[in-house]
């Protein structure tokens, strides 16, 4: 059973990939890497294909607007962290990637939140929001072939993030709903 909004985002310890130096690019993160800050989850299916790559650089390019909203973006795959550093070394848009790519190498996190393919065995292209409570606010499947919107994750971020109620299309900025 998959994992949804208002449920607790589950405990876990994994190795991310944060540069492409093998003598520093492994580092240990879980949930407390970020403490008061909201995550941003983004799993996909595997490394060295051809989605993937546009989604995660996506991510990177909007991460400093996804930092100034207090929030820390994950990427995470069931890939080791050896094959996170070799992509991240031979694609051209992942060499300056400037969040964390997390090896769920076990599958144990992918398969707590129900995320896992059952033919593939490889994490669906989910995307899970949570509140610096360890909260989940917002979670999104795709199917293994059709890539996600990072502008709207970053959008939905920001709607949570006002406490308020929210119109369609809504934006930063724009007015939120005022019940009398």
């Amino acid at each position: 059973m998959m994992l949804t909004v208002g449920q607790k985002f589950p405990e876990y310890e994994m190795t991310g990939v944060v540069s492409n130096n093998i003598a520093d690019a492994f580092q240990k993160f879980n949930n407390e890497s970020h403490k008061g800050q909201w995550s941003v989850y983004m799993f996909w299916p595997k490394d060295f294909t051809f989605v993937c790559p546009t989604e995660i650089t996506a991510y990177g390019d909007l991460d400093g607007r996804f930092k100034g909203a207090n929030a820390q973006v994950y990427g995470v795959s069931t890939d080791s962290e050896f094959v996170h550093l070799a992509w991240r070394n031979n694609h051209p848009g992942l060499k300056n990637l400037p969040y964390p790519m997390l090896s769920d190498i076990t599958r144990e996190l992918s398969w707590e939140l129900g995320i896992l393919h059952d033919e593939e065995g490889v994490c669906l292209r989910a995307t899970y929001i949570v509140d610096p409570e360890g909260i989940i606010r917002h979670v999104s499947v795709n199917d293994l072939n059709v890539g996600r919107n990072a502008e709207e994750t970053l959008r939905l971020l920001t709607a949570f993030q006002t406490g308020e109620l929210t119109p369609c299309n809504w934006q930063q900025g724009q007015d939120v709903i005022k019940v009398a």
